[in-house]
Protein backbone atom coordinates (compact mmCIF):
# COMPACT_ATOMS: atom_id res chain seq x y z
CA UNK A 1 0.00 0.00 0.00
CA UNK A 2 1.36 3.42 -0.95
CA UNK A 3 2.34 5.73 1.90
CA UNK A 4 0.31 8.88 2.44
CA UNK A 5 2.04 12.09 1.28
CA UNK A 6 3.38 14.44 3.94
CA UNK A 7 0.70 17.16 3.36
CA UNK A 8 -2.02 14.55 3.90
CA UNK A 9 -0.38 13.34 7.12
CA UNK A 10 0.00 16.93 8.36
CA UNK A 11 -3.65 17.67 7.59
CA UNK A 12 -4.76 14.51 9.40
CA UNK A 13 -2.67 15.47 12.44
CA UNK A 14 -4.14 18.98 12.52
CA UNK A 15 -7.67 17.63 12.27
CA UNK A 16 -6.99 15.16 15.08
CA UNK A 17 -5.58 17.90 17.33
CA UNK A 18 -8.56 20.16 16.52
CA UNK A 19 -11.02 17.41 17.48
CA UNK A 20 -9.12 16.72 20.71
CA UNK A 21 -9.09 20.43 21.56
CA UNK A 22 -12.82 20.73 20.85
CA UNK A 23 -13.50 17.77 23.14
CA UNK A 24 -11.33 19.34 25.86
CA UNK A 25 -13.06 22.71 25.59
CA UNK A 26 -16.51 21.08 25.75
CA UNK A 27 -15.41 19.27 28.90
CA UNK A 28 -14.12 22.54 30.39
CA UNK A 29 -16.58 25.33 29.46
CA UNK A 30 -15.68 28.93 30.29
CA UNK A 31 -16.91 30.02 33.70
CA UNK A 32 -15.82 32.39 36.46
CA UNK A 33 -16.81 29.93 39.20
CA UNK A 34 -15.72 26.29 39.00
CA UNK A 35 -16.29 23.31 41.30
CA UNK A 36 -13.60 20.64 40.97
CA UNK A 37 -15.09 17.14 40.78
CA UNK A 38 -14.03 13.72 39.53
CA UNK A 39 -14.97 14.81 36.01
CA UNK A 40 -12.43 17.61 35.78
CA UNK A 41 -9.58 16.47 38.08
CA UNK A 42 -6.97 14.19 36.52
CA UNK A 43 -4.12 12.24 38.13
CA UNK A 44 -1.02 10.43 36.85
CA UNK A 45 2.21 9.16 38.45
CA UNK A 46 5.19 11.49 38.51
CA UNK A 47 8.74 10.41 37.68
CA UNK A 48 9.21 9.67 41.35
CA UNK A 49 6.01 7.65 41.26
CA UNK A 50 7.22 5.50 38.36
CA UNK A 51 10.55 4.96 40.14
CA UNK A 52 8.61 4.00 43.28
CA UNK A 53 6.57 1.47 41.28
CA UNK A 54 9.72 -0.07 39.79
CA UNK A 55 11.23 -0.31 43.27
CA UNK A 56 8.14 -2.11 44.54
CA UNK A 57 8.35 -4.52 41.61
CA UNK A 58 12.00 -5.26 42.37
CA UNK A 59 11.23 -5.84 46.06
CA UNK A 60 8.37 -8.17 45.16
CA UNK A 61 10.52 -10.25 42.80
CA UNK A 62 13.32 -10.49 45.37
CA UNK A 63 10.86 -11.50 48.10
CA UNK A 64 9.42 -14.25 45.87
CA UNK A 65 12.85 -15.59 44.86
CA UNK A 66 14.29 -15.69 48.37
CA UNK A 67 11.02 -16.34 50.26
CA UNK A 68 11.51 -13.28 52.47
CA UNK A 69 8.58 -12.77 54.80
CA UNK A 70 9.86 -9.37 55.89
CA UNK A 71 10.36 -8.52 52.21
CA UNK A 72 6.68 -9.22 51.56
CA UNK A 73 5.76 -7.10 54.58
CA UNK A 74 7.90 -4.17 53.41
CA UNK A 75 6.65 -4.43 49.81
CA UNK A 76 2.95 -4.43 50.71
CA UNK A 77 3.45 -1.74 53.37
CA UNK A 78 5.04 0.55 50.78
CA UNK A 79 2.38 -0.34 48.21
CA UNK A 80 -0.36 0.55 50.71
CA UNK A 81 1.34 3.89 51.35
CA UNK A 82 1.36 4.55 47.60
CA UNK A 83 -2.37 3.77 47.30
CA UNK A 84 -3.16 6.10 50.23
CA UNK A 85 -1.00 8.79 48.60
CA UNK A 86 -3.02 8.38 45.38
CA UNK A 87 -6.32 9.10 47.17
CA UNK A 88 -4.91 11.97 49.26
CA UNK A 89 -3.41 13.66 46.19
CA UNK A 90 -6.67 13.44 44.25
CA UNK A 91 -8.78 14.58 47.21
CA UNK A 92 -6.56 17.65 47.71
CA UNK A 93 -8.14 19.21 44.60
CA UNK A 94 -11.51 17.50 44.55
CA UNK A 95 -14.41 19.57 46.00
CA UNK A 96 -12.45 22.83 45.84
CA UNK A 97 -14.44 25.82 44.52
CA UNK A 98 -12.62 28.36 42.36
CA UNK A 99 -13.88 31.91 41.93
CA UNK A 100 -12.40 34.69 39.81
CA UNK A 101 -12.44 38.27 41.05
CA UNK A 102 -13.13 40.89 38.39
CA UNK A 103 -9.75 41.95 36.98
CA UNK A 104 -8.89 45.65 37.09
CA UNK A 105 -8.21 47.54 33.87
CA UNK A 106 -4.56 48.11 32.98
CA UNK A 107 -2.53 49.96 30.37
CA UNK A 108 -0.97 48.12 27.44
CA UNK A 109 2.45 46.80 28.38
CA UNK A 110 1.61 46.54 32.10
CA UNK A 111 0.92 43.39 34.10
CA UNK A 112 -2.71 42.30 34.36
CA UNK A 113 -3.57 40.58 37.66
CA UNK A 114 -5.66 37.39 37.71
CA UNK A 115 -6.93 36.93 41.27
CA UNK A 116 -8.29 33.46 42.07
CA UNK A 117 -10.11 32.61 45.31
CA UNK A 118 -10.02 28.96 46.41
CA UNK A 119 -12.74 27.89 48.84
CA UNK A 120 -12.90 24.60 50.74
CA UNK A 121 -16.00 23.39 52.55
CA UNK A 122 -14.17 20.31 53.79
CA UNK A 123 -13.24 19.93 57.50
CA UNK A 124 -9.63 19.25 56.48
CA UNK A 125 -7.03 21.64 55.09
CA UNK A 126 -5.61 21.42 51.55
CA UNK A 127 -1.84 21.78 51.27
CA UNK A 128 0.48 22.46 48.36
CA UNK A 129 -2.00 23.67 45.71
CA UNK A 130 -0.21 25.38 42.83
CA UNK A 131 -1.70 27.66 40.17
CA UNK A 132 -0.17 29.08 37.01
CA UNK A 133 -1.36 30.51 33.71
CA UNK A 134 -1.39 27.99 30.87
CA UNK A 135 0.59 30.42 28.70
CA UNK A 136 3.38 30.88 31.29
CA UNK A 137 6.66 29.04 31.61
CA UNK A 138 6.08 25.76 33.48
CA UNK A 139 9.32 26.13 35.42
CA UNK A 140 8.27 29.49 36.87
CA UNK A 141 5.21 31.62 37.56
CA UNK A 142 3.71 29.16 40.04
CA UNK A 143 1.68 30.51 42.94
CA UNK A 144 1.45 28.03 45.82
CA UNK A 145 -1.26 28.28 48.47
CA UNK A 146 -2.64 26.28 51.38
CA UNK A 147 -6.41 26.31 51.79
CA UNK A 148 -7.50 26.12 55.45
CA UNK A 149 -10.29 23.81 56.54
CA UNK A 150 -13.63 25.42 55.73
CA UNK A 151 -11.85 28.60 54.63
CA UNK A 152 -10.45 30.47 51.65
CA UNK A 153 -7.09 31.26 50.09
CA UNK A 154 -6.23 33.74 47.34
CA UNK A 155 -3.69 33.23 44.57
CA UNK A 156 -2.56 36.10 42.34
CA UNK A 157 -1.24 35.44 38.85
CA UNK A 158 -0.12 37.96 36.26
CA UNK A 159 0.51 38.25 32.54
CA UNK A 160 1.59 41.10 30.27
CA UNK A 161 -1.24 42.86 28.42
CA UNK A 162 0.35 43.20 25.00
CA UNK A 163 -2.26 45.36 23.25
CA UNK A 164 -5.29 47.51 23.98
CA UNK A 165 -8.86 46.30 23.90
CA UNK A 166 -10.77 43.66 25.81
CA UNK A 167 -8.54 40.62 26.26
CA UNK A 168 -9.77 37.18 27.27
CA UNK A 169 -8.01 35.83 30.34
CA UNK A 170 -5.65 32.88 29.74
CA UNK A 171 -6.48 29.45 31.08
CA UNK A 172 -5.42 28.60 34.64
CA UNK A 173 -3.74 25.28 35.50
CA UNK A 174 -4.07 23.85 39.03
CA UNK A 175 -1.75 21.17 40.34
CA UNK A 176 -0.80 19.35 43.53
CA UNK A 177 1.65 16.57 44.41
CA UNK A 178 0.84 16.47 48.09
CA UNK A 179 1.70 14.49 50.20
CA UNK A 180 4.55 12.29 48.84
CA UNK A 181 5.10 13.62 45.32
CA UNK A 182 4.34 10.20 43.79
CA UNK A 183 1.29 11.42 41.88
CA UNK A 184 0.38 14.65 40.10
CA UNK A 185 -3.26 15.72 40.23
CA UNK A 186 -4.23 18.62 38.00
CA UNK A 187 -7.13 20.45 36.40
CA UNK A 188 -7.58 23.28 33.91
CA UNK A 189 -9.85 26.28 34.50
CA UNK A 190 -11.01 28.46 31.61
CA UNK A 191 -12.27 31.82 33.02
CA UNK A 192 -15.03 33.59 31.11
CA UNK A 193 -14.07 37.12 32.20
CA UNK A 194 -11.90 39.51 30.24
CA UNK A 195 -9.63 42.41 31.16
CA UNK A 196 -9.92 45.90 29.69
CA UNK A 197 -6.57 47.19 28.41
CA UNK A 198 -6.14 50.94 27.88
CA UNK A 199 -3.76 52.32 25.23
CA UNK A 200 -0.23 52.78 26.48
CA UNK A 201 0.23 56.50 27.29
CA UNK A 202 2.72 58.35 25.16
CA UNK A 203 6.07 58.95 26.90
CA UNK A 204 7.08 61.72 27.01
CA UNK A 205 3.64 63.20 26.56
CA UNK A 206 3.13 65.96 23.98
CA UNK A 207 2.01 69.40 25.28
CA UNK A 208 -1.70 69.74 25.91
CA UNK A 209 -3.77 71.67 23.38
CA UNK A 210 -4.99 75.12 24.37
CA UNK A 211 -8.09 75.34 26.56
CA UNK A 212 -11.27 76.96 25.30
CA UNK A 213 -13.75 79.14 27.18
CA UNK A 214 -17.05 77.37 27.73
CA UNK A 215 -19.07 80.61 28.06
CA UNK A 216 -20.33 83.00 25.37
CA UNK A 217 -17.95 85.51 23.83
CA UNK A 218 -19.17 88.61 25.70
CA UNK A 219 -19.44 86.80 29.00
CA UNK A 220 -15.97 85.29 28.63
CA UNK A 221 -14.50 88.68 27.76
CA UNK A 222 -16.15 90.33 30.77
CA UNK A 223 -14.85 87.61 33.08
CA UNK A 224 -11.33 87.75 31.70
CA UNK A 225 -11.23 91.52 32.22
CA UNK A 226 -12.72 91.75 35.68
CA UNK A 227 -12.56 88.32 37.23
CA UNK A 228 -11.99 88.27 40.96
CA UNK A 229 -8.99 86.38 42.27
CA UNK A 230 -10.14 83.23 44.08
CA UNK A 231 -6.76 81.61 44.88
CA UNK A 232 -3.94 79.82 43.06
CA UNK A 233 -3.76 76.58 41.13
CA UNK A 234 -1.38 74.64 38.85
CA UNK A 235 -0.46 76.36 35.60
CA UNK A 236 -2.52 75.29 32.61
CA UNK A 237 -1.46 75.72 29.05
CA UNK A 238 -3.28 78.72 27.61
CA UNK A 239 -3.42 80.70 30.86
CA UNK A 240 -2.74 84.44 30.33
CA UNK A 241 0.76 85.49 31.39
CA UNK A 242 -0.70 88.10 33.76
CA UNK A 243 -2.20 85.26 35.85
CA UNK A 244 1.15 83.49 36.39
CA UNK A 245 2.59 83.97 39.90
CA UNK A 246 6.07 85.05 38.83
CA UNK A 247 7.34 85.38 42.40
CA UNK A 248 7.12 81.61 42.71
CA UNK A 249 8.34 80.86 39.19
CA UNK A 250 12.06 81.07 40.07
CA UNK A 251 11.62 78.80 43.07
CA UNK A 252 9.68 76.30 40.95
CA UNK A 253 12.49 76.19 38.38
CA UNK A 254 15.09 75.61 41.11
CA UNK A 255 13.20 72.84 42.90
CA UNK A 256 11.71 71.22 39.79
CA UNK A 257 8.18 72.14 40.82
CA UNK A 258 5.28 73.36 38.70
CA UNK A 259 4.27 76.89 37.81
CA UNK A 260 1.15 78.22 39.48
CA UNK A 261 -1.45 80.67 38.27
CA UNK A 262 -3.93 82.89 40.00
CA UNK A 263 -7.35 81.29 39.93
CA UNK A 264 -10.08 83.71 38.81
CA UNK A 265 -13.72 83.29 38.10
CA UNK A 266 -12.87 83.27 34.39
CA UNK A 267 -10.49 80.32 34.83
CA UNK A 268 -13.24 78.17 36.23
CA UNK A 269 -15.05 78.37 32.90
CA UNK A 270 -12.19 77.04 30.79
CA UNK A 271 -12.60 73.56 29.27
CA UNK A 272 -10.07 71.55 27.29
CA UNK A 273 -11.14 69.47 24.31
CA UNK A 274 -8.99 66.44 23.47
CA UNK A 275 -9.74 65.85 19.81
CA UNK A 276 -8.75 63.09 17.41
CA UNK A 277 -7.63 65.63 14.81
CA UNK A 278 -5.44 67.48 17.33
CA UNK A 279 -3.51 64.30 18.24
CA UNK A 280 -1.23 64.61 15.21
CA UNK A 281 -1.00 62.92 11.84
CA UNK A 282 0.29 59.61 13.21
CA UNK A 283 -1.34 56.21 12.92
CA UNK A 284 -4.44 55.31 14.97
CA UNK A 285 -2.51 53.60 17.77
CA UNK A 286 -0.12 56.53 18.16
CA UNK A 287 -3.05 58.97 18.32
CA UNK A 288 -4.79 56.85 20.95
CA UNK A 289 -1.57 56.69 22.95
CA UNK A 290 -1.25 60.49 22.87
CA UNK A 291 -4.89 61.01 23.84
CA UNK A 292 -4.47 58.60 26.77
CA UNK A 293 -1.46 60.60 27.98
CA UNK A 294 -3.47 63.82 27.67
CA UNK A 295 -6.35 62.36 29.70
CA UNK A 296 -3.97 61.47 32.53
CA UNK A 297 -2.28 64.88 32.35
CA UNK A 298 -5.62 66.71 32.55
CA UNK A 299 -6.69 64.72 35.58
CA UNK A 300 -3.41 65.39 37.36
CA UNK A 301 -3.82 69.13 36.69
CA UNK A 302 -7.50 69.17 37.69
CA UNK A 303 -8.68 70.48 34.30
CA UNK A 304 -12.17 69.99 32.89
CA UNK A 305 -11.66 68.07 29.67
CA UNK A 306 -13.79 66.61 26.93
CA UNK A 307 -12.98 63.92 24.37
CA UNK A 308 -13.92 63.85 20.70
CA UNK A 309 -13.37 60.65 18.72
CA UNK A 310 -14.89 59.74 15.35
CA UNK A 311 -18.43 58.74 16.29
CA UNK A 312 -17.99 59.35 20.04
CA UNK A 313 -17.93 62.43 22.27
CA UNK A 314 -17.58 62.96 26.02
CA UNK A 315 -18.65 66.33 27.39
CA UNK A 316 -16.09 68.27 29.49
CA UNK A 317 -15.83 67.15 33.11
CA UNK A 318 -13.25 65.71 35.48
CA UNK A 319 -12.95 63.05 38.13
CA UNK A 320 -12.16 59.36 38.40
CA UNK A 321 -15.37 58.19 36.71
CA UNK A 322 -14.84 60.62 33.81
CA UNK A 323 -11.25 59.43 33.44
CA UNK A 324 -12.36 55.78 33.32
CA UNK A 325 -14.99 56.61 30.70
CA UNK A 326 -12.43 58.39 28.52
CA UNK A 327 -9.81 55.66 28.77
CA UNK A 328 -12.46 53.00 28.08
CA UNK A 329 -13.55 54.86 24.95
CA UNK A 330 -9.91 54.92 23.80
CA UNK A 331 -9.41 51.24 24.62
CA UNK A 332 -12.47 50.09 22.68
CA UNK A 333 -12.02 52.45 19.72
CA UNK A 334 -12.22 50.50 16.48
Amino acid sequence: MAALPRPALAGFGDALRARARAWWQARHPRTDTLLLTQRNVYILPTRAGWAFALTLLALLVASINYQLSLGYLLTFLLAGSGVVSLHVTHNTLRALTLHLRTPAAVFAGDAAIVECVLTSSSPRARYGVGLRLASADKARRWSWVDVPAGGQATARLSFTATHRGRLALPDVVLETRFPLGLFRAWSEWRPAASVLVYPQPERPAAPLPAARSSGSGKEAARRSEGGEIEGIRSYRRGDPLKLVVWKKAARALETGGELVSRDTSSATHQALWLEWAAAGAHGPEQRLSRLAAWVLACERAGIDWGLRLPGRELVPAQGEAHQRAGLEALALYA
